[in-house]
């Protein structure tokens, strides 16, 4: 479903991704692991069209996601690609339900209807009664719930995530990462994560460990 070629990228002159190839099938939970500063941010958000790569391709279901105008590019990240970060990135001034709904709303959906999407994902997220609640009102895993269901509204492709657990206690982060494969199971998802919890690692269906750029195999 997504597959890279020979994808460079350099900040200056530090080289941080040198000739990535990489392949990952739909439903496939795959992890990316590797130490700080060996590009495993920076090669996430190239696969979810943040950042631009120097050379080479990016390819979602054989279609050259870099080829697309910027407009265009903008609207093929909105239907195709979650995203789920550490720290959340929830509108304080907004509730559960609205920033749920938000990307559904950009993606041109009524209020109306993007109102009852958020409610429908946050059920499954079992957040019924968190519904109106702002972010400071709830807790960091409730928060992280709230963010993957903010990432599926618009029934992505793929959903990509950044450190998702890394600002979870224990029990958080291992209820998190069983939501990751239960949604995978239910929706036929691919998520791609990048993490330092070797315990999600291992449990991936593969995982991709950076070094100095590179892939290591």
């Amino acid at each position: 479903m997504i597959k890279l070629g020979k994808i460079e990228k350099s900040y200056g002159n530090l080289k941080v991704l040198k000739g990535i190839d990489l392949e990952i099938s739909e439903g496939e939970i795959v992890t990316i692991c590797g130490a700080s500063g060996a590009g495993k941010s920076t090669l996430l958000h190239i696969l979810g069209t943040l950042d631009k790569p120097d050379c080479g391709e990016v390819f979602f279901d054989n279609q050259s996601v870099f080829t697309l105008k910027d407009e265009e590019l903008s609207f093929f990240r909105n239907q195709n690609i979650g995203f789920v970060f550490q720290f959340h990135h929830l509108l304080p001034e907004f509730t559960a339900l609205e920033n749920v709904a938000l990307p559904a709303m950009i993606a041109g959906v009524s209020k109306k209807n993007a109102l009852k999407k958020a409610q429908e994902m946050l059920q499954i997220m079992q957040l019924s009664e968190r519904f109106l609640h702002k972010p400071a009102q709830l807790s960091g895993g409730e928060q992280q719930r709230v963010a993957v269901a903010r990432a599926l509204i618009n029934n992505p492709k793929a959903v990509l995530a950044d450190e998702p657990s890394g600002n979870l206690d224990t029990e958080n982060a291992k209820n998190l990462h069983q939501l990751f494969f239960e949604l995978r199971d239910k929706f036929k998802k691919t998520f791609i994560i990048v993490t330092h919890n070797m315990e999600l690692a291992h449990l991936s269906d593969r995982k991709i460990i950076i070094l100095d750029g590179k892939i290591c195999l």
